[in-house]
């Protein structure tokens, strides 16, 4: 099996850190639909701002609040403000299914917006046999 990126958030904003809190992270559920992330899906989490990489839970928040909350243990990893990429994964059995796979990522600005919707896309080209590009989705950003 391989490990494969199936849904990305990058630079979404820590909107809050809650340490009491059961665990997990607390997102909107309206980004979480349009990126393809489920409520309980596990996820890899990376700070852009100190590097830290931890894996955790979905939670889903308030829709339309755009919130991005670190709970538990994943609250001393961020603090309000930093930048995070949330990643949600699959496993695939074949190379192949690459071609079938399109993780939708969504990019972010400061206020937790919608800045891009992209999908990245694995092909085979002339020069190889798993090439990749990214490919802008039109008419996507938050107004």
């Amino acid at each position: 099996m391989i490990e494969v990126l199936r849904a990305k958030l990058h630079g979404i904003h820590v909107t809050g850190c809650d340490l009491d809190y059961h665990g997990s992270v607390t997102l909107d559920p309206q980004i979480c639909e349009r990126a393809g992330i489920l409520p309980l899906e596990f996820v890899y989490i990376w700070n852009k701002n100190n590097g830290q990489r931890i894996s955790t839970y979905v939670l889903f928040g308030e829709p339309g609040t755009r919130c991005c909350i670190l709970n538990g243990a994943a609250a001393r990893c961020c603090q309000k403000g930093d930048p995070v990429i949330i990643c949600a994964s699959e496993y695939i059995a074949d190379r192949k299914e690459l071609y079938d796979i399109q993780p939708k990522v969504l990019t972010f600005d400061q206020q937790n917006r919608v800045v891009e919707e992209l999908h990245y896309d694995v092909f085979p080209s002339r020069e190889r046999a798993y090439d990749f590009r990214i490919v802008e989705d039109t008419a996507k950003q938050d107004g």
